[in-house]
């Protein structure tokens, strides 16, 4: 089919795993053939057909099968069944900089660069002064590799890469090289081909991209496709089978005696009703949003034992819809006496940038003395704001003295880790919508104003 950029029927990719290179040996020399290997799919029957001009999107755990793919698309390596067609030339961004002879300078290194991925030696002396300008990098472009800094090498590998003209472009995770500039620069690349009518496969671990730049969405696992459609759904679903599985790790690697009630995220059931019983052991591992690389500073004068994020009547979600109405439930047990216990939390950037931060004694709020053996549970409510991005939100628990921070008693740093997902188009940038208004006060001329997107929240 013409408008088919790229088709895969059935496609599968098996590797022959050994314990050691012994064993690799054995099976080779072994006169009655015996296997000493275990087989590993790391596709196992992908069948996707892709239409030219579309921005796909693909999503997956670190094992799922994704760069796997790629490389087969790319011709990198071969399936082992199965049928695949590309139509027309293709330019992958998965290991960058991957040939790149140190003792060559950066002019020569994109040379080679071309003649591995079989673009003739004309054409790329022809975008030799375009490549050059994209990597501007200056004279050290004529320097050997081994003399550029790690943020030159990517300059250069990026720029090699990216200024051909393909009709299939894969990009993996090659979007956020360099400094902030440069990725600017990176992105504008990206939008110009998406202008032109380019196929690309994108993959990232950076799902709020996905909504931004792809028109469709692929979800991987185990090997297989999981999902195949709407972007929104497919973050949805990545994010399910990504906190899914920490849950579990979690549970496996604690030994608790006593579990928490189990919670559905569109549990009718309330959040304090779920928290509150005679469970006194630290259940926060079991919420969908934990995050097992928190840190925690506590005096075990009190406790945080559970928390739990209600958004729009879902509970324990780690996804958030922009604009909707948030509770944020703490359950603390206090093991001494604390006359004026003080509760807040933090959310923070995935780069530790704090967005908002309050607690009981900045909001007025006076919480009565609590007593050894009590256990107590706290609901913030706010209204999310945020624009699509990851998010950690802290925890902590003090002793009011008068001050703002108060004496800490028990801190969880990053405990929990949400993602704020909107599907229309924001009207503002940055991390925070305003919601801004805006008329015209004087003047003859006539405002229009276009209805903008309404999304049930």
């Amino acid at each position: 089919m013409s408008d088919v950029a790229i088709s895969m029927h059935d496609v599968k990719k098996k590797y022959r795993l050994f314990n050691s290179p012994m064993e690799r040996l054995k099976e080779a020399l072994h006169p009655f053939r015996k296997h000493y290997h275990r087989e590993f799919w790391a596709l196992n029957g992908v069948s996707v057909d892709i239409p030219k001009g579309q921005t796909i999107g693909i999503l997956g755990r670190n094992g799922s099968g994704k760069s796997t793919l790629l490389q087969i698309i790319a011709g990198i390596l071969q399936p082992t069944s199965g049928s695949l067609v590309v139509h027309g030339r293709v330019s992958a961004l998965l290991e960058l900089g991957a040939g790149f002879n140190p003792e060559f300078t950066g002019r020569e290194n994109v040379m080679l660069n071309g003649s591995i991925t079989g673009v003739s030696r004309d054409e790329m002396v022809a975008r030799m002064p375009q490549i050059e300008a994209f990597a501007d990098i200056g004279e050290f472009f004529d320097q050997p590799v081994k003399t550029y800094s790690s943020g030159m090498f990517v300059r250069v590998a990026f720029a090699a890469a990216i200024n051909v003209d393909p009709d299939v472009l894969i990009v993996d995770e090659a979007l956020s090289v360099g400094d902030a500039k440069f990725q600017n620069k990176c992105f504008g690349k990206f939008s110009d081909f998406q202008k032109a009518g380019k196929t690309i496969l994108f993959v990232t671990h950076n799902a709020n991209l996905i909504p931004r730049l792809c028109n469709r969405a692929v979800v991987f696992d185990a090997g297989q496709v999981m999902f195949d459609g709407d972007v929104v759904r497919a973050v949805d679903l990545y994010y399910d089978l990504l906190f899914s599985q920490e849950r579990k790790g979690a549970v496996a690697s604690n030994d608790i005696a006593e579990a928490s009630p189990s919670c559905d995220s569109r549990s009718d059931s309330s959040a304090v009703v779920i928290m509150n019983g005679s469970q006194t052991a630290d259940v926060c591992y079991l919420r969908r949003c934990y995050n097992r690389h928190e840190t925690r500073f506590t005096t075990h004068e009190a406790e945080i034992i559970d928390f739990m994020i209600e958004s729009k009547a879902e509970l324990d979600s780690p996804q958030v819809r922009f604009g909707s109405s948030v509770s944020l439930f703490v359950k603390v047990i206090f093991k001494c006496d604390v006359a004026r216990p003080l509760a807040g939390f933090s959310i923070k950037t995935v780069d530790g940038v704090e967005v908002c931060g309050t607690n009981t004694f900045m909001m007025g709020k006076r919480i009565s003395r609590a007593c050894a053996g009590n256990v107590c549970i706290y609901k913030f409510s706010f209204r999310q704001c945020l624009n699509p991005g990851d998010y950690f939100i802290d925890i902590g628990i003090a002793e009011d003295n008068g001050t703002r921070a108060g004496n800490i008693i028990d801190v969880r740093r990053s405990i929990g880790h949400f993602t704020v997902l909107k599907l229309d188009q924001p009207i503002s940038n940055g991390m925070i919508d305003l919601q801004p208004a805006f008329e015209v006060l004087d003047g003859e001329a006539d405002l229009v104003l276009n209805e903008r997107r309404t999304v049930e929240l």
